[in-house]
């Protein structure tokens, strides 16, 4: 400065240097909160912005829907399976202790082959039937024909961890929803001829999901009411859909076999993987004939052998095949052959009879897209729901201005209501599926 006044230099050297921004000069404009933007335009862009979100929505609800029924179903069966337990322990306990346990002994032949059948008490074991020699720890009880839907043995498999499975009666979609299901018009294990016993593989709680690891040789346990009886495995076999006829019936109707069946190979329904076995006499308790007489004492379909004629079968031959009359008994067979049906639901799936002989399931050729209508109605209110929280849960973050609010409060109801939008659903689906 030169009296008082700045220098013209330094002036000049002043506007030479570039000016120093300002902070606000850097800073870009914040963006607006999403729920504060303008709404777009309704043009192209947003049709097709609005339809691949669609379809991604879509994509997540069916990959959701695969997770549901490989685990979400187990979570029903392990349910139903614990009530099956409770009742299945309850009955053997109302039984004196738990079902007899003595190995079966050679059918005596002393018996002449002309006992009429009005000399055969109907609340007794025939004699023709079991050695003297043979003892129990427990009286054997008489079984009548089980109804579907209860609980008829108890099934482990060491060799593939079962550990424990109630089978129940039947083989209709909702029944092997809740475990392995018996064939009704089969014998029941413990019994002369061939029982079969089908469940879902990958599904429902997957108890069939190792089944092509079981080997010729190793033990199946199946505890009925009874007794405790030992298979042990002959053989195994992969046949198609419609092959039921080549599996299901009694070959041998003087010998206790058990077949279980399932889908194969894993995660389709091509094709059915079986495994035979036949009953270890010398592990086993006293084999019965078939269908012993009914829980009020009348004559239920108990065929009694004579000494020179071997049980008969109770199974069908095959699709509309009737079983042949049988000859030289003392007892008598209520009720005709049934048809076997090949849908076995993700496996397994609809099947046969109602627990009686000769008369099949209501459910016997549901094996098909939307079979179930009754499912329509609920299919559509849980849908709804399902709306009805997606939308509350967005106008929670409106209110909150924050995405991740409304996420947060409505993920648990979402996913709560989704679980049974998707079990209505699956009763849509064709039971092979």
């Amino acid at each position: 400065m030169i009296d008082g006044r700045e220098d013209p230099s330094a002036l000049a050297a002043g506007a030479l240097e570039p000016a120093i921004p300002t902070p606000a000069a850097t800073t870009r404009p914040r963006r607006p909160n999403r729920f504060d933007r303008p709404k777009e335009p309704h043009d192209w862009r947003w049709i097709v912005g609005g339809l691949g979100r669609t379809l991604i929505v879509i994509g997540l609800l069916l990959f959701a829907f695969v997770g549901y029924q490989l685990w979400g179903t187990g979570i029903q069966t392990a349910q139903a399976q614990k009530r099956l337990s409770t009742e299945f322990e309850d009955r053997l306990a109302n039984l004196g202790g738990g079902p007899s346990t003595a190995s079966t002994g050679p059918i005596d032949d002393s018996t002449p082959d002309s006992t009429p059948a009005s000399t055969v008490p109907a609340s007794t074991v025939p004699a023709a039937t079991i050695d003297a020699s043979a003892s129990t720890t427990q009286p054997l009880p008489m079984l009548g024909r089980p109804t579907v839907g209860e609980p008829v043995a108890r099934l482990d498999i060491a060799s593939i961890g079962i550990d424990g499975k109630i089978v129940i009666e039947g083989v209709r979609t909702s029944d092997l929803q809740d475990g392995p299901g018996h064939f009704p018009e089969t014998p029941l294990p413990g019994q002369f001829g061939n029982a079969a016993i089908a469940g879902h593989r990958t599904t429902y709680g997957q108890p069939f999901l190792r089944i092509d690891e079981i080997a010729t040789g190793d033990e199946i346990v199946v505890t009925t009411l009874a007794g405790r009886y030992v298979y042990t495995v002959t053989g195994s076999a992969i046949v198609g859909p419609d092959d039921y006829s080549k599996v299901i019936p009694t070959v041998d109707s003087s010998v206790a076999t058990l077949t279980l069946t399932s889908c194969h190979p894993k995660y389709s329904s091509k094709q059915r993987i079986v495994i035979f076995a036949e009953i270890d006499l010398d592990q086993s308790a006293l084999v019965t004939a078939p269908f012993g007489p009914l829980d009020d004492g009348t004559s239920g379909g108990a065929e009694v052998p004579s000494s020179t004629q071997p049980p008969p079968s109770t199974a069908t031959p095959g699709p509309a095949t009737t079983a042949p009359a049988a000859t030289e008994t003392t007892g008598t067979v209520q009720g005709s052959a049934t048809s076997i049906d090949d849908g076995l639901g993700d496996g397994f799936g609809d099947g046969l009879g109602d627990g009686t002989a000769g008369e099949a399931s209501e459910d016997l050729f549901a094996n098909r897209w939307f079979s179930d209508s009754s499912a329509y109605p609920h299919v559509a209110l849980w849908g709804l729901l399902l709306v009805a929280v997606a939308v509350g849960a967005y106008r929670v973050s409106r209110r909150a201005r924050r995405y991740w609010v409304g996420a947060l409060a409505g993920f648990v109801p979402f996913v709560v209501v989704l679980y049974f939008f998707f079990e209505n659903v699956s009763r849509l689906l064709p039971p092979n599926l």
